[in-house]
């Protein structure tokens, strides 16, 4: 089956996609929503040309249709419904347990006659995130609620410490081991989809309406 995958540049959504892959689909497309201006994402709030870098690394095209917060679904759907002309079927996506975010994606899929494809859907988030590290995935966090982090945790690595790190916040602060509630989001730099490294070259570390957030100044592209 022909499948756009749908992408943020985060473990999640990459993880996803590379089951989907394992098990036989066709993703023809990295899909992202961004803001009207072009200029970045209005998942986790990265930059389109960190994106852009990701789909050169992975070798799959990018897909971005802009929005604004009010025509975020509708132009969802206007992007789906386009790429249903070009033969795609349906669509995958890295929730894992957000009952609210499951009927959107099944809804607005099922309007436009597409097929929602979770790969992660209902497992323990421990399994997850050690899955995805073993896999050789590597990721760094770039966003973090400055209620529940430190800033030292900008630029960390996603490794089994970090998940160890992440484990003792769950008990002390319920925080959720993926972040699937926003806690915090990363930015996967390599990994066995990567047919190159992308390699972060200056960046800095900015605290906004109380989350901190690693603002990539600059990145390339390494073999």
């Amino acid at each position: 089956m022909k499948v756009f995958s749908s992408w943020s540049g985060g473990k999640d959504s990459c993880f996803a996609c590379y089951r989907a892959m394992r098990h036989g689909f066709k993703v023809c497309y990295l899909a992202n929503m961004i803001t009207e201006d072009g200029k970045r994402s209005w998942t986790h709030g990265q930059s389109s040309s960190l994106l852009e870098l990701q789909s050169q690394a992975v070798g799959i095209p990018l897909l971005k249709q802009g929005a604004t917060m009010s025509n975020y679904e509708s132009k969802f759907k206007e992007m789906l419904s386009h790429l249903k002309e070009e033969g795609v079927e349906g669509g995958v996506f890295g929730d894992i347990d957000l009952e609210e975010h499951r009927k959107w994606v099944e809804r607005v899929c099922g309007e436009v006659g597409m097929k929602p494809y979770l790969p992660l859907w209902g497992e323990s988030q421990g399994k997850i995130m050690r899955e995805f590290i073993a896999s050789g995935f590597e990721a760094v966090v770039v966003v973090a609620k400055a209620s529940l982090f430190g800033e030292e945790v900008l630029g960390r690595k996603v490794d089994l410490d970090f998940v160890n790190y992440l484990e003792r916040l769950n008990q002390e602060k319920g925080v959720t081991l993926c972040g699937e509630v926003g806690e915090y989001h990363t930015f996967v730099i390599d990994g066995p989809i990567f047919s190159r490294r992308v390699e972060i070259v200056e960046s800095r570390k900015t605290l906004r309406d109380g989350v901190w957030i690693l603002e990539i100044v600059k990145a390339e592209l390494k073999r």
